[in-house]
Parts: C-alpha cells; sequence; structure tokens
C-alpha cells in the first residue's frame, strides 16, 4: 500500500514537473506576445486613473462612454511618451550642432580640453607635446562613419521601426480592451484557476491591481518631478538656456527610474552635457569651468535627495509597502538576473510575490518571519 503510494506522489510529481516545463516551453516560444500582454497590463494600470478622472467629466449631465474613455487614455499616454522622444532628439541635434562637434573649431585656451590634453602629455611617456584629444576623437569618429554600411542600416531601421510599430499597435489594441473592462485579466485569470481558490485568486488580484496601479502612477510622477526640479536648477542657476535644461532634465527623468544605476548615469551626463555646451557653445554661467561642474552636480544631487528623502518614500510606502532593507536586496537580484530591465521588473514582481505570499502562504514560517504584517497591507 505505501509502495502505491509512493509511486503515486512520484508520478504526480513528474506529471506537475511535464505540465511546467510545457508552460515554460510555451512562454518561451511566444515570449514576444507575452512581453505585449505585460506591457499592455503596465499601460492599463496606468490607464485606469485616467479612465477615472476623464470619467468624471459631464457634458449636459452625462459622461462618455467608457470605450471614448479607455482611447483617450491611451492616446494620453502614448502622447506623453511621443512627446518625450520629440523632445530628446531635436535636443541631442541642438547639442552637436552649437557645440559644432564635427567642425573643427579651435577650442578656447584654459578649456577642459586643453586641460585634457596637458594631462595627458603628463602622464604618457614619449607623448608629443602637441597631442589634440579633439582632433584624434574627430579623426577617429570621421574614420568610423566611413567604415558603416548604410545599406545595412537603412535596412535594419526599417525593419525595427517596423517592429515597434506592431508592437505600439499590439499593446495599444490590448490595453483597449483591459481599459474598456478592468476586470477582464482578472476573468482570464479565474477562468484557469480551481473553483476552491477562485475567492482568494479574486482578492489577489484586486490587491495586486491596485497597489501595481499606485507604484506605476508614483514612478510617472516622480520622473517628472525629477525633469521639472533639474530643468529649472539649470535654468535659473546654470543657466544653459530653457530649451538645453528641458532636455537634461527628460533626460535625468528618464533615467532616474532605473533605481540606483540610473540616477548615476543621469548626473554623469548632465554634467558632461552641460560642459560640453559651456565649452562648444558659450551657454551658462560665466566661471571657471570646473566651478560650472560642480554648480551643475550640486544641481542634480539636489533633485536627487529630493527623491531619495520626498518622493520614494511616498511611491514605495502606498505602493509595495516593503523596507528599505528588501527593495535594495530585490533590485539587486533583478539586477543580477536581466541587468536594467531586471533592476525595472524587480519591484512590480516583488509586489506580486507579497501579494501572493500574503494571501495563500502567510501560515507558513519563513513568510511570517521574513514578511511580518503582510497579511494586514491588502
Amino acid at each position: 500500500m505505501e509502495k502505491n503510494t509512493a509511486t503515486e506522489r512520484l508520478a504526480t510529481y513528474l506529471i506537475g514537473l511535464g505540465v511546467l516545463t510545457i508552460v515554460g516551453v510555451t512562454c518561451w516560444y511566444f515570449r514576444e506576445v507575452i512581453l505585449y500582454i505585460l506591457l499592455a497590463v503596465v499601460v492599463s494600470l496606468l490607464g485606469q486613473p485616467l479612465v477615472g478622472l476623464l470619467g468624471k467629466i459631464h457634458i449636459k449631465g452625462k459622461s462618455a462612454p467608457k470605450w471614448v474613455l479607455a482611447i483617450l487614455s491611451i492616446v494620453i499616454i502614448l502622447g506623453a511618451i511621443l512627446l518625450l522622444f520629440t523632445q530628446f532628439f531635436p535636443f541631442v541635434k541642438g547639442i552637436l550642432k552649437d557645440a559644432s562637434l564635427f567642425s573643427g573649431m579651435k577650442m578656447p585656451k584654459d578649456s577642459l580640453v586643453e586641460n585634457v590634453n596637458a594631462w595627458v602629455i603628463g602622464i604618457i611617456p614619449g607623448c608629443p607635446q602637441d597631442f589634440d584629444a579633439f582632433s584624434r576623437l574627430t579623426s577617429y569618429l570621421n574614420r568610423l562613419m566611413g567604415n558603416i554600411d548604410f545599406s545595412t542600416i537603412v535596412g535594419s531601421v526599417a525593419s525595427a521601426i517596423t517592429s515597434l510599430g506592431i508592437g505600439i499597435f499590439s499593446v495599444s489594441f490590448i490595453s483597449f480592451f483591459f481599459i474598456k473592462d478592468d476586470q477582464l485579466f482578472s476573468k482570464i485569470v479565474k477562468a484557469l484557476t480551481p473553483d476552491r481558490l477562485e475567492e482568494s485568486v479574486t482578492h489577489a488580484i484586486n490587491d495586486i491591481q491596485r497597489l501595481l496601479s499606485r507604484y506605476f502612477v508614483g514612478l510617472v510622477m516622480e520622473m517628472a518631478c525629477i525633469a521639472v526640479i533639474d530643468t529649472l536648477g539649470l535654468w535659473l542657476i546654470a543657466r544653459i538656456g530653457f530649451g538645453y535644461a528641458v532636455g537634461i532634465g527628460i533626460i535625468a527623468g528618464i533615467l532616474n527610474i532605473i533605481p540606483y544605476v540610473g540616477p548615476l548615469i543621469g548626473e554623469g551626463l548632465g554634467v558632461i552635457l552641460c560642459v560640453v555646451l559651456k565649452t562648444g557653445a558659450g551657454v551658462g554661467l560665466d566661471v571657471n569651468i570646473w566651478v560650472f561642474a560642480l554648480i551643475v552636480l550640486a544641481i542634480m544631487l539636489f533633485a536627487q535627495l529630493i527623491d531619495n528623502f520626498v518622493l520614494q518614500p511616498v511611491i514605495y510606502s502606498s505602493s509595495i509597502q516593503a523596507t528599505p532593507l528588501e527593495i535594495f536586496i530585490v533590485i539587486l537580484m533583478g539586477g543580477h538576473i536581466g541587468g536594467a530591465l531586471g533592476m525595472l521588473a524587480a519591484i512590480p514582481t516583488y509586489t506580486v510575490i507579497r501579494v501572493i505570499a500574503g494571501r495563500f502562504f502567510y501560515d507558513k514560517k519563513p513568510v511570517r518571519m521574513l514578511m511580518p504584517g503582510i497579511e494586514h497591507e491588502q
């Protein structure tokens, strides 16, 4: 009897393993479709609050139908993304033009480039006294441009644009139905859930949607706040010009969504761009180039301090409701698994895990010890 029981248990495990293998292979084969669905879920989580706000607008005592509100929310989200790109590329083009990086201009004495030349000549034995880092960089870029097969690039760009267009249409189409029927995703999951777990699964999905919606909306607000603070500081204090300040602010805001690493990259890139603009285009405060770089760094550090001590605590406390140590470890693990994308996905994934643990596994000792009070968070 015991032998039969052990055999049945082994057969159950093998069947379960086979099912998981089939599911994993299927998910990998249709990974692009699954990615579209996940992105659509994110868009719907951002779109639901917009639908709520738009639904409060009444014309002749009536609000617009839900499908109209869904379309408007998607248009607003896509328009905001398009606005970011339309601001970013002209800004980069303006820097390349105004700083005259490829014009072969003569750099002013005591400039950053002159200091770099002197530093290189001093540390490299046998380096010629007329060494010019700017000319070497320009020559290298010219050779690089000459070796590029532009026909291949055009084909790759065309393919990328086609894929991007398909992706945008797919995500928008799926998002429309998720926003129009906010219970659609829940219905899909419940259709695959045993009856005895349906009620718990429904509560878990509602909790996940609520927490992730707060998180993504907060993330957008955080990005906007960083962009505004950096823009005002660089415009009013560093005096680099409003257009340049907006571009650098947008770059810093976008990079800020990458935990820990993103803000550092944004600050370093912002300082470099401002120094290039001052050296090449002559914009900015009339101070020494090193003092100017420190001023720019201080402005961007101030924005980061506001983010660390004001914005992030509010966002994390109202969404994932985890301790800073949990967040740090989870982000490190996400970065180790998937790099920058893994770091971006770490917090939403952990939020889902916390909700599931609180709903289904709180009676287990490891969950109670490592996630105290999680059953009261939902």
